[in-house]
């Protein structure tokens, strides 16, 4: 019964956190027992701890599961619809296209993080992960993606302010980002996030 369950709610290498699943009538101890015996015929596969995948059917008959990014942005940024983090740093400066250095660690803030900062390892990757200190919400997060960016916006840029602020200018207009949403945030961010988006005037690039 619970591998149809996983089955039905779960794709192939899909991540399967183990904290989310709660089916009633049966109890964790029966729960945990019932994974242990998908584990062992194979059926599922452990990842990490408290992480499991259904896996792929792959040449050679070796399986396959999901990349450490795939985890990565299921344990940090999102999953079920709910939206807990974003890339930052020069992750996300790279992704908007300011800057054409791929960091070797990506960069995470999310709220899933007792630490202020640290470094962890996902498979054979590692991640630099920030606490957020605003909680990151679906309405919330383009605008501290956004705002975060700022903080040190010189470190990443390999162009122009021009080329920059018209970056931030498509990804403000495809988030509908709006003056309000900056106003509401800005004030949980240090001083360098202020001196950047009025030196660029980015009032002026925002959705109306």
């Amino acid at each position: 019964m619970l591998f149809e369950y996983l089955q039905e709610h779960y794709r192939e290498g899909e991540p399967i956190f183990l904290d989310d699943i709660r089916i009633e009538g049966m109890s964790r101890p029966n729960f945990r027992q019932q994974i242990k015996t998908l584990a062992d015929s194979g059926k599922i596969v452990r990842y990490e701890k408290g992480i499991y995948y259904i896996p792929k059917p792959a040449r050679y008959h070796f399986s396959t599961g999901p990349s450490p990014e795939t985890v990565a942005n299921y344990k940090y940024i999102a999953r079920q619809g709910k939206v807990s983090g974003y890339y930052s740093g020069g992750t996300f400066a790279n992704l908007i296209g300011i800057s054409n250095q791929v960091p070797a660690k990506m960069e995470i803030v999310t709220n899933n993080s007792a630490a202020i900062v640290r470094e962890v390892a996902i498979g054979n990757q590692r991640f630099i992960v920030r606490r957020s200190n605003v909680p990151v919400t679906n309405e919330n997060v383009s605008v501290l993606q956004l705002l975060g960016l700022l903080k040190n916006l010189d470190s990443y840029l390999d162009c122009g302010y021009t080329n920059a602020r018209n970056r931030i200018k498509t990804y403000s207009l495809a988030n509908k980002i709006t003056k309000g949403d900056i106003d509401r945030y800005i004030r949980s961010f240090p001083d360098s996030v202020y001196r950047f988006y009025y030196e660029m005037r980015l009032d002026d690039v925002l959705a109306p």
